[in-house]
């Protein structure tokens, strides 16, 4: 659980690294989350089934964009620390504009492991024996 909500502790933090299990945990916890979301607005309908009773689907669109304004900074800090983990900038994160591959492209690169060791963004998190990368 603890890797699930790290990268909200470090909201705005984009720097150091994150390794692998930081982010698909946070990807996992931000499904957890989404999953009754959806269930929710599939219940209460769209805004288009019943024009008299529009609070449903208003208050589902409120949960969305409180759940994106939450999860959006932290989402894209934890997949720079990723790249950073890798030793590589930050800015890779934009090859998630070209259509249709660069979704595949993000996916390919947050599976690949970081490098072995301190790089130029700070010292392995994965190493037991370093300092507190987190303090």
């Amino acid at each position: 659980m603890e890797y699930m909500i790290m990268p909200l502790k470090r909201y705005a933090d984009f720097s150091g690294r994150s390794r692998r299990k930081e982010y698909w945990m946070f990807v996992l916890f931000q499904m957890l989350l989404l999953v009754p979301i959806m269930l929710l607005a599939i219940l209460l309908g769209s805004p288009s089934d019943d024009p008299t009773t529009p609070f449903g689907s208003i208050a589902v669109l409120f949960v969305v964009v409180v759940y994106f304004l939450v999860f959006l900074i932290p989402g894209i800090a934890v997949q720079v620390r990723r790249f950073h983990d890798q030793d590589k900038s930050g800015w890779f994160i934009l090859l998630g504009f070209i259509p249709y591959v660069g979704g595949i492209i993000l996916f390919v690169f947050m599976c690949l492991e970081g490098t072995r060791g301190p790089n130029r963004f700070g010292p392995d998190p994965k190493d037991p024996y370093s300092e507190d990368v987190f303090a």
